[in-house]
């Protein structure tokens, strides 16, 4: 029987070769079949491949340089635990494999469950209260209603998405844009932990590979790829988020878009997808009628949560004017004054209130005196 080290080796000597970057790794495995021909190919055979350059088919003609580099990260990644993928496993994802330029190899940490359909949640690494919440509430719905949530562990939307479905008891895949031994942001190092457990952490990249800019657009393709729909929370005009919407719409995947207000920037992306054809979405219910046909497990919500012994819900002992100030609130910060002059009520009860309902986590205080529904 062949063994995982023998089986690999191949794959990993053509990443090692000079020039060989995702797309060109895919042209040459459909026009050879698989790494094993493309090694053995001639040159006479290899020139008639579109765009390889001379030093890429002296690099496959003569491959002793890389062999070494090859060996060793295919032992690191193996000795490590994790797990391999490459574009001819039957367990590589579907979706994935049908985008134009699908990744040839990907390493995995935890564990990939290929039937269940994914969703993409992306948004602003900046992102507000306004967003930070809706995306984890989105997250959190659409894992109970049983989809895998896929995002990028970036700051802000990224990771209030994978926690909201881990806080569902749902399942969740983060793409990095950098190697598995080398976390970006580093505060997301137990987040990252808690998706192994829970789901699976992809990266395309070596495992030491630093999280250079110029790969996140690369990373993007693969969210895409893998989700049968985008969801962008916010985003500025000039976004990464807007790029793996781009290239959802492209792949043919249904692209979705929360709107934010219009004095926003952060709102900007969102709304210029929306104007291009976005399903608007105001809760899980905008996706699921357009997805509800890919969702055949059990809903999450039948398996117990680790919330499940939380309080009631704070709002139901509330007196009148404690009422009364939380329906002038909503998801954006509103300033004391505007409260004041709105509720028509005293500003010393009014601070007093919102003093209380902050302690009771009803609402969020922001800097300058804002205050949010939490």
């Amino acid at each position: 029987m062949i063994s995982d080290a023998d089986k690999y080796l191949p794959w990993f000597i053509l990443r090692e070769v000079p020039g060989v970057g995702h797309q060109m790794y895919v042209r040459l495995l459909r026009a050879f079949g698989g790494p094993e021909q493309v090694l053995s190919a001639d040159s006479d055979t290899l020139v008639n491949i579109p765009g390889i350059h001379h030093k890429t088919i002296a690099g496959i003609r003569h491959l002793k340089p890389w062999m070494a580099a090859a060996k060793k990260e295919l032992q690191k990644t193996l000795d490590q635990g994790f797990s391999i993928l490459t574009i001819h496993d039957e367990r590589f994802p579907v979706f994935l494999k049908n985008i134009p330029d699908p990744p040839a190899l990907l390493t995995c940490s935890g564990v990939w469950e290929p039937d269940i359909p994914c969703i993409a949640i992306v948004g602003s690494r900046a992102a507000s209260s306004y967003g930070i919440s809706t995306a984890r509430r989105l997250a959190f719905k659409l894992a109970e209603k049983g989809f895998c949530i896929v995002s990028g562990m970036a700051r802000g939307i990224d990771t209030a998405a994978h926690e909201g479905a881990l806080d569902s008891t749902g399942k969740t895949i983060a793409v990095l844009g950098s190697g598995l031994n080398n976390i970006y942001p580093r505060e997301n190092k137990a987040l990252f932990h808690k998706i192994q457990e829970r789901g699976a952490v992809f990266s395309e990249f070596k495992l030491d590979t630093n999280p250079f800019p110029y790969h996140f657009p690369v990373r993007n393709r693969i969210i895409a790829g893998l989700s049968c729909g985008t969801i962008v929370v916010e985003a500025a005009r000039k976004s990464g988020s807007l790029i793996t919407a781009r290239l959802a719409a492209e792949y043919n995947r249904e692209v979705f878009a929360v709107p934010g207000s219009i004095a926003s920037q952060k709102s900007q992306g969102t709304h210029f997808l929306l104007k291009q054809g976005a399903k608007l979405v105001e809760n899980e219910t905008d996706v699921m009628e357009e997805l509800s046909h890919l969702v055949h497990v059990e809903p999450a919500s039948k398996l117990p949560r680790k919330n499940a012994s939380e309080k009631p819900d704070a709002s139901l002992e509330l007196d009148g004017d404690k009422k009364h100030i939380l329906q002038i609130l909503d998801a954006y910060p509103q300033h004391i004054d505007q409260i004041i002059e709105i509720s028509r009520m005293p500003s010393d009860a009014v601070s007093a209130i919102l003093l209380e309902l902050e302690l009771m986590g009803q609402i969020t205080h922001h800097p300058g005196n804002y205050f949010s529904l939490s």
